[in-house]
């Protein structure tokens, strides 16, 4: 059969016609999808609104040579919240960008990635505040990079493989981790790193989205900008391609 049904959620579009688009989506079984809306800038189509960005749909697609055509869509989740924020809407943007930069075709580990993603996406869309948002996207870069194959080293020194405890370390993007001091007098890194931010890291990484730590509670938003700032960098090094939606957060703050 050359129609097949999925879990997807929205992460770019671009015009194809006057009234058509391609649709980029993170599908729950066969990874990153380019599905053609045909007709969906028109104000009478049946997708209408469900093929703005940010939407979780079930989809209904037409097996296409080339693209495929999008022929049914239910809304699963608009994260409504989002759209009332800037705040969320640019780091929802980020989120989704991230999995546009790593994300592949036929992805063995769709299903993972796209719980990931949905669970960020409506953590971030009902947070009150934006520590809440923070720890949601600092959650996400962590798993994500996990499951991309670029998971961070927090626990024991790269150099001399000493486990780090309670004791300032310093830390690597392009390595990917943390270095004691002693091994950072020939490195000479200067990204220093307290003992107590590893410790809220590694909670992040360990915890589901649903489950506020101890470290979640301790935390204000000047460490949680902090990290996501330390975690950005990690994931500008190793994607092969540039953020867009970093330059617009930046703009904002």
């Amino acid at each position: 059969m050359n129609n097949f049904v999925t879990d997807a959620i929205n992460l770019k579009a671009y015009n194809l016609s006057e009234a058509d688009k391609i649709i980029v989506m993170y599908s729950r079984d066969k990874g990153l999808i380019r599905g053609v809306a045909k007709g969906v800038k028109k104000p009478k189509s049946k997708l209408g609104a469900r093929m703005d960005l940010l939407v979780a749909n079930k989809l209904m697609l037409y097996k296409g040579k080339n693209l495929d055509r999008i022929c049914q869509a239910e809304a699963l989740n608009t994260f409504q919240k989002t759209r009332q924020n800037m705040d969320k809407i640019f780091y929802s943007m980020y989120v989704t960008e991230i999995v546009t930069n790593f994300g592949v075709e036929d992805d063995p580990c769709s299903n993972e990635v796209y719980e990931l993603l949905y669970k960020a996406l409506d953590k971030i869309s009902n947070a009150s505040d934006t520590v809440q948002i923070l720890i949601a996207v600092i959650k996400f870069q962590l798993k994500i990079m996990q499951i991309a194959g670029f998971g961070i080293e927090l626990d024991t020194c790269l150099c001399c493989r000493e486990h780090i405890k309670e004791e300032n370390m310093y830390f690597s993007s392009q390595m990917g981790g943390i270095v004691c001091a002693e091994c950072n007098e020939t490195l000479k890194l200067r990204t220093v790193m307290h003992y107590k931010l590893r410790d809220f890291l590694n909670a992040c990484l360990q915890y589901d989205f649903d489950y506020v730590s101890e470290y979640d509670e301790k935390a204000n938003e000047k460490v949680c900008m902090v990290c996501f700032e330390l975690l950005k960098e990690y994931i500008n090094v190793h994607s092969a391609k540039k953020f867009n939606s970093t330059n617009i957060l930046q703009e904002i703050k």
